[in-house]
Order: structure tokens, then sequence, then C-alpha cells
């Protein structure tokens, strides 16, 4: 299946989710990854603040907002600025997604964790995301440990990869928790 069928599907399939199923599937994913070693881990975690038809990372950030280090994603040209993630300092930034504001960039190399959205993953640890790099660019600049989170309908058979693509370390689900053998070196 080519990138942008695949995208039309999980969009369709997003799109019939019941407000019920998207909270259930949320909060088992994130149950799953709190159990995970590389979050327990982990005290520096770039997070991306959930759009609606993503799985939500909302609820998640204000649980564990006092014990760890949370930050955010914030576009910046074609690439991708890190700045904590406090609640009150939020705006709407680019592709209509609430940004940190201020100058306190982190650099990549300080983060210990990237929890990584997309529209669809594979069980090799490929990685489907909207189009525009943002985070390839992003995860080839750092050691830090990437799970990829979503649907179960997310996972689909194959995702065709290119080069600049890069690969999850896992990928949770609300059934299933893939851990991919293959580490990136650096």
């Amino acid at each position: 299946m080519e990138k942008n069928e695949i995208r039309r599907k999980i969009k369709a399939m997003r799109s019939m989710l019941l407000e019920s199923e998207r909270i259930a599937a949320a909060e088992e994913v994130f149950a799953q990854l709190e159990k995970s070693a590389a979050f327990i881990m982990a005290n520096h975690i770039l997070m991306y603040h959930s759009l609606p038809d993503e799985l939500s990372t909302h609820g998640f950030l204000k649980k564990w907002r006092d014990k760890k280090h949370f930050y955010l994603p914030r576009v910046n040209g074609v690439n991708l600025d890190i700045l904590p993630y406090d609640e009150s300092r939020l705006e709407l930034g680019a592709f209509h997604i609430e940004e940190p504001t201020g100058n306190n960039t982190i650099d990549p190399e300080n983060i210990e964790l990237i929890v990584v959205p997309a529209v669809a993953y594979d069980r090799s640890g490929n990685r489907l995301g909207r189009g525009k790099g943002f985070y390839d660019r992003l995860l080839k600049t750092t050691k830090a440990t990437k799970i990829g989170v979503g649907y179960e309908f997310q996972m689909v058979d194959e995702i065709p990869v290119e080069p600049h693509d890069v690969k999850m370390d896992m990928v949770i689900t609300q059934n299933s928790c893939v851990v991919i053998k293959e580490r990136r070196k650096k």
C-alpha cells in the first residue's frame, strides 16, 4: 500500500472512533508505557501535545508532570525545537497544534525518551507520519529511545521506507507492545 493510501485509510478509521474508545485506548497505551523500562528510567521525556484525532497525551502529561521533566516540540521552519512543557505556556502554533512558548530550547541530546506520534507503524518499527518529515529530522539528532504510540488499527503490514526515515525502538498500542530488536547506532 502506498503512503497516501495508508494515510486515507487510517484517517477514516480514526474518524469512526467513539469518544469512549479514544479514552480507553489512551489509558491502556499509557499504562503500558508507564511500565516500560525506558519510561521508568527516563527523567527527560519529549512528548507530543495531541491533536483530536491522535491518541490523547493530555491526561498522561498532567499525571506525570510533577515527577518527570516533559518537553514538547515547536515547529521552527522545517525543524522542531524542544521546549519544556508548561501547561500555562502553550499557544496555538503551526498546524493548529498547541506548542510551548519561550526561548528556552533544549538540546535533543538531553532527551532520554521520545514518545512519537504517527499515522501508522509496522512491526519492524517503521513509522509513517503526516508527510512533512519534522520528526524524522529531529530523531536523527538524538540517541534517545523512540517509542511510537497509537491505536491498534494504526499497525499495518508494511510501510514504504525511504532513506531519511527513522525506526522506532518500540511501538505500543492498546493491544500490543512491539519491541524492535534492531536499535539505530550513532
